[in-house]
């Protein structure tokens, strides 16, 4: 395939923002250049008046609520723990959780995301682990599948899920699986407790495992810490490093900071949800301070808008404004130039997202050798022409009804604003039925 004549934003410095061509081959970006001869029987996707990105990359989302779409719009973060973890989400079935995922997944491929990180953390059995993985497949997204563990209230004799490390042996069986490779469309990663949710020996436990299976481990912190000390005591034992990353984070002393920015620890911050929840301030600006890397993803399916564009125009100018606040307590006046350019929020929701999932040599950038994970955008449309400055489009004014062409290792998902899935009208009836008796299940036991 050779895409021709559109506006690309690459987000690779080397390679640049021009007018030119992109040429895929075997599911990967084999050139980029002003100009590219079409090779024999190539399909040309004419680009022109259009803007070529790489796909957004999703840094944190929990896929499994897709069903529960709005229930959390009013609730406070200990509101939604109470009803989504010890309530709702105990009425899930293996089918749930996979109509869930797959039309989830589907809604951020054509919302122009290719790559989610699917923060699974309603798993209760074997059967709805590879249902939700199932899901994540059949969609033909790019995912990191992240393993997480329930979280309902203990019966009787039973530990408090903050006593219970991750099931060695299910993430063995994923691991030796369906999600071996580390080179396949869906790949393994883990979803802890971390110091913030559980006791130390739990925590140093599904470190190590982390480690031991070379894998992502992404981690809450929102609130206060069950372990106060916890990431002082792994620094000490030499198990912080770049393949773990904390999500929210906003209550983190300095100190914390500074010793988990030194071990490079990636952070992801869910803006809007830490805003209507309760959280405090977004990390945003604490960590752009210490020079650390940032992730941006949209959170909680049951609450939010999980289109990246929506998610990366909020975290930016959630920031923005913060940083207004903090010049008028400081000076009495405004900052006097944009604290934060649109390109670095762009980054936060395609390179520096993919690099968090430990896929930046994948995808997250339009590179002569990566993925050809495309989004293309119909910059003619009322909303978005003239378009002066293309990064600034896509952050600041683009939207989910521009996103024309949705392409994934080179496979096309979405093309001329449709997207390719054939069996969508039943699948879309399938997740309303399962959300209504979801809905009931739960009514019926609060009931009782």
């Amino acid at each position: 395939m050779l895409i021709r004549g559109g506006s690309v934003v690459s987000m690779d410095d080397h390679v640049g923002n021009f007018i030119g061509d992109i040429l895929v081959h075997d599911g990967r970006i084999a050139a980029i250049a002003p100009a590219i001869a079409p090779p024999p029987g190539a399909e040309v996707l004419d680009a022109t008046g259009k803007i070529v990105m790489p796909g957004f990359v999703n840094a944190h989302m929990h896929t499994w609520q897709t069903g529960l779409r709005g229930v959390a719009a009013d609730w406070t973060i200990s509101q939604y723990l109470r009803a989504i973890h010890a309530g709702l989400a105990t009425h899930f079935r293996p089918e749930d959780i996979y109509i869930a995922n797959l039309v989830g997944a589907l809604s951020q491929l054509n919302c122009g995301t290719t790559t989610l990180v699917d923060w699974c953390h309603n798993n209760p059995s074997p059967e709805h682990t590879d249902a939700a993985v199932g899901g994540l497949v059949q969609s033909g997204i790019r995912a990191l599948f992240l393993h997480g563990s329930p979280k309902p209230d203990p019966k009787p004799g039973q530990k408090h899920f903050s006593e219970v490390p991750m099931p060695r042996n299910e993430v063995v069986r994923l691991r030796r699986g369906q999600l071996a490779s580390d080179d396949a469309l869906v790949t393994l990663g883990l979803a802890i407790l971390g110091p913030c949710m559980s006791i130390y020996d739990v925590c140093c436990e599904d470190f190590r495992l982390a480690r031991e299976t070379g894998t992502v481990a992404s981690m809450h912190v929102t609130g206060p810490l069950l372990t106060p000390d916890g990431f002082e005591r792994l620094a000490g034992e030499n198990l912080l490093g770049p393949a773990l990353n904390i999500v929210h984070g906003n209550v983190l002393s300095d100190a914390q900071l500074d010793l988990l920015v030194g071990h490079g620890v990636h952070f992801t911050v869910t803006a809007e949800v830490e805003m209507q929840m309760g959280f405090g301030r977004p990390l945003t600006g604490r960590l752009r301070r210490r020079g650390a890397s940032i992730s941006i993803g949209s959170d909680i399916e049951s609450g939010m808008s999980s289109d990246m564009f929506t998610v990366t125009r909020m975290t930016l100018q959630a920031q923005r404004f913060l940083d207004s606040l903090d010049s008028f307590e400081n000076s009495g006046q405004g900052p006097a130039e944009i604290t934060i350019p649109c390109r670095e929020a762009l980054r936060w929701s395609t390179i520096d997202a993919a690099r968090m999932a430990g896929l930046d040599q994948r995808t997250g950038s339009l590179t002569p050798g990566k993925a050809a994970d495309i989004v293309v955008l119909s910059a003619r449309d009322l909303n978005m022409h003239p378009v002066v400055d293309p990064v600034a489009s896509i952050v600041l004014q683009a939207g989910v009804a521009n996103v024309d062409t949705v392409i994934v290792g080179g496979i096309v998902r979405k093309r001329d604003g449709v997207m390719l899935y054939s069996d969508m009208p039943r699948r879309l009836d399938e997740l309303a039925q399962s959300s209504m008796r979801i809905l009931t299940d739960f009514n019926k036991a609060r009931a009782a």
